[in-house]
């Protein structure tokens, strides 16, 4: 798993020991925000000192209770796979340098897409989580700019295909588009104009607020899941998430029937 830049971590460990007991973030949705000046490392600074960070796990832990995932990030469909009926939801919070994630998208994803996603019971969301420097941004912005013709996630996969030292320059990022079929034209504009920059340092922040601490760190129907975990892993949180929705659902069902 990716970690913080160790300035950021030992913010966070301050925040910890005056805080210990916070067992819940709550974030604002920088997308409505009015301080949309803000720099992404000031944004960052921002949250590493104000975020209380006892979300913060190793491992295949989750957080005890669900976070409120906002709206916002179910919204585009371009970057969920899934049904939208889906009883689960998985927010995976990704930088695509990131060795962990790459791991995760090789060896663990191809089996959720077979057992859960193909079958109905998963729907996974894609954030931009880009801690890794300028070459993770512009990596994610171009990836956006593949979403607007359709293709974020084929080019989500040449991306972590591609992935290598100097491997997102903004040549290789063009390169990639044209050996797809993108417009090139078209796609490289886009990347030139900066204007999907201020989403991917959003979703970043956002992703901090929410409380990850490194890449990938996933939500899974709001419970925190850090790391790339085996499927095995993955595949005990889901079912846990899947018998806590049966479970709500059967509750309900008993109360509508007494009424």
């Amino acid at each position: 798993m990716a970690r913080l830049p160790r300035a950021f971590r030992a913010l966070e460990a301050a925040e910890m020991k005056r805080a210990p007991h916070v067992t819940e973030i709550r974030f604002v949705n920088l997308r409505n925000s009015r301080a949309r000046g803000k720099t992404l490392k000031g944004s960052i600074l921002l949250v590493a000192l104000t975020a209380a960070a006892a979300l913060a796990v190793a491992g295949a832990s989750m957080a005890a209770e669900p976070l409120a995932v906002p709206q916002t990030v179910t919204s585009e469909s371009e970057r969920v796979l899934g049904s939208p009926n889906a009883p689960v939801t998985m927010v995976e919070f990704s930088d695509f340098q990131c060795s962990f994630c790459r791991k995760f998208w090789a060896l663990t994803l191809p089996s959720l897409k077979e057992t859960y996603i193909k079958t109905g019971q998963l729907r996974l969301v894609y954030q931009h989580f880009a801690i890794l420097g300028e070459h993770s941004v512009a990596a994610g912005q171009a990836a956006e700019c593949a979403r607007e013709q359709g293709k974020f996630w084929p080019y989500h996969d040449k991306l972590f295909e591609s992935q290598g030292a100097l491997a997102f320059t903004e040549a290789k990022l063009g390169r990639y588009a044209e050996e797809m079929g993108l417009d090139v034209g078209a796609f490289t504009h886009c990347l030139a104009s900066r204007k999907y920059r201020r989403k991917v340092e959003d979703e970043t922040t956002l992703g901090f607020r929410l409380g990850a601490r490194g890449t990938p760190t996933f939500f899974i129907n709001g419970r925190l899941f850090a790391g790339a975990q085996p499927f095995e892993a993955f595949r005990a949180a889901i079912e846990e998430a899947l018998a806590r929705t049966s479970s709500g659902r059967s509750d309900k069902e008993g109360r509508s029937g007494k009424e």
